[in-house]
């Protein structure tokens, strides 16, 4: 005789019942995992566990080196993961190559851009890199000194984007005291924004996208979860819009 589905909502449940999930069990939430437990988001999708958000995009929210591999495509052209010297030695010849200095790297899983840096050039990169002031992996791309900074709340039906802008630091991040205004997206933004979540199966997220001064738009990156400071959408209907979200996901698995 066949059990019901199990559902559960909750990481110490997940803990206790871990190794007795079975195929068509759900279980809604992030999971709260160490690093050097993520590959058991693999266990639990090879064992038909569904998992909303879907694990994928729960990997991608919490690695930016994995994000430069998914979303390659949608991103400012030479944007990489550079995981060793390997990786910063070719990123160097393509870099130099294509005249693309300054640049910014991303420390892997540093938020709120407490992990972003400029540098003159990939060489200084290296430099640093090789002396171990930079740990692997990170994410190298070129600086665009005159691009806008967009943030895109997109929560089903409700799409929020306002621009970030400070004077005084050139990371736009609220945290860093960046200010921020309304802004209007356009068709292909919002097409973009949509592409990316498909590719990484985000029900909902958090996108930064860089505008360059040519007007062209690429992801910068996006997370599951992020700061609404700066945003018109008030903590409550956020928390309500991610819960019915939630909600819809498991009504589909529970049919």
């Amino acid at each position: 005789m066949s059990r019901k589905k199990l559902v559960i909502r909750d990481n110490s449940t997940l803990r206790a019942q871990y190794n007795s999930l079975r195929k068509g069990d759900i279980i809604v939430g992030r999971l709260r995992l160490r690093a050097s437990e993520e590959s058991l988001l693999f266990d639990l999708k090879e064992r038909g566990v569904h998992l909303i958000p879907p694990g994928l995009s729960q990997l991608a929210s919490r690695s930016k080196a994995l994000q430069a591999a998914l979303f390659a495509p949608y991103m400012l052209p030479l944007t990489r993961a550079i995981h060793c010297h390997h990786d910063l030695i070719e990123a160097f010849s393509d870099y130099q190559r294509n005249s693309a200095t300054p640049v910014v790297t991303k420390l892997d899983r540093r938020n709120a851009g407490m992990g972003v840096h400029l540098w003159q050039s990939v060489e200084e990169v290296f430099t640093h890199a090789s002396l171990g002031n930079i740990p692997y992996p990170f994410v190298l791309q070129p600086f665009e000194p005159d691009g806008h900074d967009i943030r895109v709340v997109f929560l089903g039906d409700y799409i929020e984007a306002y621009r970030r802008h400070n004077p005084h630091n050139f990371r736009n991040n609220m945290h860093h005291g960046g200010q921020s205004e309304p802004y209007e997206l356009a068709a292909e933004q919002v097409e973009l924004c949509r592409l990316v979540m498909a590719r990484g199966r985000f029900p909902y997220g958090h996108l930064d996208i860089i505008v360059t001064k040519e007007g062209k738009s690429y992801l910068g990156e996006i997370n599951l979860r992020g700061g609404i400071r700066g945003a018109q959408i008030a903590p409550e209907e956020y928390r309500k819009k991610v819960e019915a979200l939630h909600q819809q996901l498991l009504e589909n698995y529970m049919k």
